[in-house]
């Protein structure tokens, strides 16, 4: 008997233990002595019951591989299978909702694009106002505002741009701060109203003199930059984290479509520089004897700039309005987690081991952000150059602003698309700021060295084409993608600050730009702009992670780990190679992953959680509501399970193919999972003899 036992352990040695060398195999060695249960590998019933849980169909195949450990070809399947499956059914449901009500499309848009991005496409809406005035207030008053002027300070004039950089930069710490330590609605809501203040004292702005006017217009701006700088932490965030249903385990909708939803709400900034461009427009017509041409009287500009801030104003009142009665819920995510941290202010816990496990994570996503606004304020630099060779009448600012408004339209393809394959796993976020950012490179290195060629009438049109190419993939690639991850990559507690921090050193790169513009000549500037193109490229490579297709959950998940100091003993997929940054797998942070072990490990963690739950739901005496309703996710065989009543349940799986998918790791017992399988160690060798020989006879 005990020779059978020990050729039985020689042929299922335990995990990590050696086998020794044991004579030919008979293939009786297994046959009538059970497989030992194992606290760390979960049973053939705790993978069917828990596998629509642990394994989604849209992440996991019907062999249980994920879909990143795929060869490229079978990835490449699943992924457009995947894909094919969700548009279809989205396909199904606008028709649905068109059949039931043509307008109901619209209205889903204006919920979950257009609300939770108005404060953004407010903010695009007055700085592009900033830019398209410039020109006009040269025209009207050159006594202040062109270069020397007599009237206006030099200084004053450029910290017209400073001032509001800076207020953007304060904004972005501040609110950050604000949104994770008094919570996210209270983000939300004083952004909006500081962005009224500042609405109001641009649109009130008046001065003795011309420099004394200039001077208010700058504060003017500093204020509605704080409340502007807000806006990219408090959106950003706030949208991300509606992303996940409160209170459910894991989402479809968040791994498949939650870059979409942040990015749809992002996009509203293109749409407000669109806006913009057209009031101006209009505006300058309506007040300037109904055309566009100079010359440009005081009136007309008068008229238009206060106007241009005068409606923004009625836009945000209305959203102050509701974001302070419409969305008291938004700050229930950060609370939970709060919540689960016992911790009631700033979680500056939370701070240090952000600080101290994400570093590299911070460097890639404030370094690529400070490149991209580098290009961002770049891009401008064609457009005075073509518009000087193929315009018939380039003094005019009708000229300018048409130019433009063409621009807002290509960028505006670009954040759409970006928004359509930012969730694409095979593209994804971070394939797509590598690939924006070698483009924008292409895009100034190009001109750069034949500037003579392509600035002149002969090479006009391509150098045409380059601008649009470089406004297009700047939103189809860090533009877009330096918003989202910004926030994504990093734990609910300290989100708002972590993008808050990477808003302002892009805004630093911004400002970078307006500085050194002003001492550079336009053939210089095309020198050194595309090599920000190629260092945001590397930053990406090196320390971005790529958290395309990952469950939100499962990395707050792995972040509950670190927080309790066990950061070793989480296997799941958030430190799966495939969404470690490159800096991450050099330094071995994805070295425990381990995905059966992680099952188990993944079982444990919803039963604390469920048993959380359950005492809380004991503690308020609340009886309206059963754990099936509230955790709809739990089928009866879990809440059983979890219970502890699982008897009756250990003959589903005899007689009969187990419904769960197929692990790599060997099945380590067959029989129905009890509280010592989840909490205690199991029997040694000697005790399963034991047992076995008990059980013969």
């Amino acid at each position: 008997m005990a020779r059978f036992l020990r050729r039985h352990h020689e042929h299922d040695p335990p995990i990590g233990e050696i086998p020794v060398p044991h004579g030919p195999v008979t293939g009786h060695e297994h046959e009538h002595y059970p497989r030992r249960a194992s606290a760390s590998y979960a049973t053939d019933y705790e993978r069917q019951i828990f596998s629509h849980l642990t394994h989604p169909d849209d992440s996991y195949t019907d062999n249980g591989v994920y879909w990143a450990d795929l060869p490229f070809w079978k990835r490449y399947s699943f992924v457009s299978k995947v894909d094919r499956a969700e548009s279809s059914k989205e396909a199904n449901n606008i028709w649905a909702m068109v059949k039931e009500d043509p307008l109901s499309p619209v209205s889903w848009y204006f919920r979950n694009a257009i609300l939770p991005g108005a404060g953004l496409g407010l903010e695009g809406y007055v700085l592009f106002s900033i830019g398209n005035l410039e020109p006009l207030f040269e025209t009207v008053w050159p006594s202040c505002w062109k270069k020397d002027a007599p009237d206006c300070s030099n200084n004053w004039v450029a910290s017209v741009t400073y001032l509001e950089i800076i207020g953007i930069m304060v904004g972005q710490v501040a609110v950050g701060i604000i949104g994770d330590w008094i919570g996210r609605r209270w983000g939300l809501i004083q952004d909006a109203l500081v962005m009224l203040l500042g609405l109001l004292m641009l649109t009130g702005s008046w001065g003795l003199t011309l420099q004394g006017w200039v001077i208010m217009y700058a504060w003017s701006l500093f204020v509605y930059g704080i409340g502007v700088g807000g806006e990219y932490p408090i959106t950003a965030t706030s949208s991300m984290e509606n992303a996940v249903t409160a209170g459910r385990l894991s989402t479809r909708d968040d791994r498949l479509h939650r870059g979409r939803k942040v990015t749809m709400a992002f996009l509203m900034q293109g749409w407000g520089q669109f806006v913009n461009q057209v009031v101006l427009i209009v505006l300058l017509v309506i007040f300037n004897r109904g055309h566009g041409n100079p010359p440009y009287s005081t009136t007309a500009a008068q008229y238009a700039f206060r106007l241009s801030f005068a409606f923004p104003a009625i836009g945000t009142l209305w959203l102050a309005y509701y974001r302070t009665w419409k969305m008291k819920s938004a700050s229930k995510q950060l609370e939970s987690a709060k919540k689960k941290s016992k911790v009631t202010g700033y979680d500056v816990r939370s701070l240090k081991l952000t600080i101290g496990n994400f570093g590299g994570r911070l460097f890639a996503t404030a370094g690529g952000w400070f490149c991209n606004d580098v290009f961002f304020y770049g891009n401008k630099l064609f457009q005075g150059q073509f518009i000087k060779v193929i315009s018939d009448n380039p003094s005019s600012i009708m000229t300018t602003w048409t130019w433009n408004l063409v621009n807002v339209v290509v960028s505006l393809a670009g954040y759409y698309a970006a928004s359509m394959l930012i969730d694409n796993k095979m593209y994804g976020r971070k394939t797509m700021q590598q690939v924006g950012f070698l483009m924008c490179f292409i895009m100034f290195a190009v001109p750069a060295f034949k500037y003579d060629y392509y600035s002149s009438p002969a090479g006009i049109h391509a150098f045409q084409a380059m601008y649009f190419l470089s406004s297009f993939f700047n939103q189809f690639g860090p533009n877009s993608v330096t918003f989202l991850v910004a926030g994504e990559v990093y734990p609910t507690q300290i989100r708002a600050s972590a993008h808050g921090f990477s808003a302002m050193i892009g805004k630093a790169g911004a400002l970078l730009a307006s500085v050194l513009y002003n001492y550079i000549d336009t053939k210089t500037k095309f020198y050194v702009v595309p090599w920000f193109g190629l260092a945001g490229m590397l930053i990406t490579w090196v320390w971005l992670p790529d958290t395309t297709g990952l469950d939100l959950k499962e990395q707050e998940r792995r972040w509950q780990y670190i927080l309790d100091g066990k950061a070793n003993e989480y296997h799941g997929i958030a430190i799966h190679p495939a969404h470690l940054s490159m800096w991450e797998r050099w330094t071995g942070v994805g070295k425990n992953y381990h995905p059966d072990l992680d099952m188990k490990a993944k079982i444990r963690d919803m039963r604390a959680d469920w048993e959380e739950r359950e005492a809380a739901r004991a503690a308020s005496d609340a009886e309206s509501v059963t754990p099936y309703e509230d955790d709809e996710d739990y089928t009866h065989e879990i809440y059983d399970y979890f219970k502890g009543n699982t008897s009756h349940s250990v003959n589903s799986l005899k007689g009969e193919k187990s419904k769960a998918v197929d692990r790599t790791s060997p099945a380590r017992s067959q029989d129905a999972p009890s509280d010592r399988t989840l909490e205690e160690p199991t029997l040694d060798e000697s005790g399963a003899a034991k047992e076995a020989a008990s059980s013969r006879h």
